[in-house]
């Protein structure tokens, strides 16, 4: 369990919530685009932005361990 404020979240719900806060930041970029104008993206860019897409598929993101030890 991990507690911070006197709240206490099971590891199953810690990670409902990382995922949920990784569907909010996609929706996010989405609207971002949307509502910019359209830039030209560079090379590095594109690949940053496909490395970051392949990681998102993939379910990647901050593990739970390095969540805990960074609160501590």
């Amino acid at each position: 369990m991990v507690s911070r404020l006197g709240i206490i979240f099971t590891e199953d719900q810690l990670r409902l919530i990382l995922d949920k806060l990784d569907t909010i930041r996609l929706e996010l970029l989405r609207l971002r685009v949307a509502l910019l104008p359209e830039e030209e993206l560079s090379e590095e860019e594109k690949r940053e932005l496909e490395a970051a897409r392949k990681e998102i598929k993939k379910g990647l993101s901050v593990s739970l361990e390095d969540l805990i030890k960074e609160e501590s």
